[in-house]
C-alpha cells in the first residue's frame, strides 16, 4: 500500500499554509525526501503519522483515510513514526519502552511485551533490553525508537531525519539497519544527507516550498548534476541544481 496525500492542506497559523492543496503519492519501497529547512517535510511526515489532521484534503494508506475516525486505528497500526527526536520514558527500561509503544498502537500488553523481544533484535538492542532507557546513548535511543516504529509491523516507516546528531559510526550503523530491514517494510526517510543514495535508496523525493520540485529514481536525479562533476558529488550538485534555483 502506498501513502496518498489528496488536495491537502495544513498551516501552523491563520493565512500561512505549510501545504497548499498538495496531491502526491509516495511510491512503495524504499524513498529519501530531501530539502532545505522550512521545506515542509516534517510537516507532510506528521501528517501522513496522524500526528496531525490536515486542514482540508485527505491522507490515505489503500482505503484507509485518516480523516475518516473510523479507519485511524488501523491506519495507525501500519505506519510507523520516528520523529527527530526520541525521548526515553523515564523509569522504563529498554525492553519496557518498546513494549509500551506496542500498547500505544492498539497491541494488548501481553503482546506488546512479548513482540518487543523481536523488535529489539532487528535493531540489534538485544543486550541492552535491561539497561534503563534513559541510559543509552544518542544512537541507541534512536534505534530504539526504530523499534518502537516496528513492534506492531508496520508496513510504512517514517523517519524524520533520523541521523541527525549522530556521530560517523552512529550515523553509519543507523544506515545498515535501515538497508537491512527495507526488504520487510517501505521507508520514507526525510534527511539532508546525500551521501549513499545509490546505496539505500530506490526513489528521490525532493521538496520545497510544500511541493514535489522532483519524484523519480535515484538514476534520474543523479543525471540532474553536470556531467563534469565526480561522481561521489552529483547527488549534492543535483540537489542544489533543483532546490538552488527555487530560492
Amino acid at each position: 500500500m502506498s501513502l496518498n496525500f489528496r488536495q491537502c492542506s495544513y498551516g501552523y497559523r491563520a493565512g500561512v499554509p505549510v501545504l497548499d492543496d498538495l496531491s502526491f503519492e509516495f511510491p512503495t519501497g524504499r524513498t529519501v525526501l530531501l530539502g532545505p529547512n522550512g521545506a515542509g517535510k516534517s510537516t507532510l511526515l506528521s501528517l501522513g503519522a496522524s500526528v496531525r489532521m490536515p486542514t482540508s484534503g485527505t491522507v490515505t494508506l489503500g482505503r484507509l483515510d485518516i480523516v475518516r475516525r473510523r479507519d485511524r486505528t488501523r491506519y495507525r497500526r501500519h505506519v510507523g513514526w520516528l520523529p527527530q527526536n526520541v525521548s526515553p520514558v523515564p523509569g522504563l527500561t529498554v525492553r519496557e519502552q518498546a513494549a509500551y509503544g506496542g500498547w500505544l498502537k492498539g497491541l494488548s500488553r501481553r503482546e506488546a511485551w512479548d513482540r518487543s523481544a523481536k523488535a529489539l533484535g532487528r535493531v540489534r538492542l538485544t543486550q541492552l533490553a535491561e539497561r534503563r532507557s534513559h541510559e543509552l546513548s544518542g544512537g541507541q535511543l534512536r534505534r530504539l525508537g526504530l523499534a518502537q516504529t516496528l513492534i506492531h509491523d508496520a508496513r510504512v516507516v517514517l523517519l524524520d531525519e533520523p541521523t541527525a546528531g549522530l556521530d560517523p559510526t552512529q550515523r553509519r550503523v543507523f544506515r545498515d539497519l535501515v538497508g537491512e530491514l527495507a526488504d520487510d517494510v517501505s521507508f520514507i526517510v526525510s534527511t539532508h544527507q546525500t551521501e549513499d543514495l545509490a546505496d539505500l535508496y530506490a526513489t528521490v523525493v525532493v521538496f520545497d516550498g510544500g511541493r514535489a520540485l522532483f519524484h523519480g529514481s535515484v538514476a534520474e536525479f543523479l543525471r540532474r548534476a553536470p556531467c563534469q562533476v565526480p561522481a561521489e558529488r552529483r547527488a549534492e550538485w543535483a540537489y542544489h541544481e533543483l532546490v538552488g534555483k527555487e530560492v
